[in-house]
Parts: C-alpha cells; sequence; structure tokens
C-alpha cells in the first residue's frame, strides 16, 4: 500500500512539472487516500500484535 502512496505521488510530482494540474491533484489524493489506509492498517496490525503477547521479530 505504501508502494502505491509513492507511486501516485511521484506521478502527481512529474504531471505538476509539466503542467497537468488536473491529473496531479486527483494523483495526490489517490496517494493521499493510499497512504491513510497504510496508515491505519499499520497501526491496526501493531495493535493486535501486541495484544497477543508475540515478540516483534
Amino acid at each position: 500500500m505504501l508502494g502505491w502512496a509513492l507511486t501516485f505521488l511521484v506521478f502527481a510530482l512529474i504531471a505538476g512539472v509539466l503542467g497537468f494540474g488536473g491529473v496531479a491533484a486527483v494523483s495526490v489524493e489517490i496517494a493521499q487516500i493510499c497512504f491513510f489506509v497504510f496508515l491505519v492498517l499499520f497501526i491496526v496490525s501493531i495493535a493486535i500484535n501486541a495484544f497477543r503477547g508475540r515478540p516483534t521479530t
């Protein structure tokens, strides 16, 4: 998920430099959504791992 966010962010930067403002704006929105979904899933997985009592490796 983080890879997708970075991909869309790079795509947005390239589109912005080339003057495609609409494409850049949509790509930034998608990158933000992917990043926040990644962040929520990461926090949930950390919490579940902490409650199970398994050591992190």
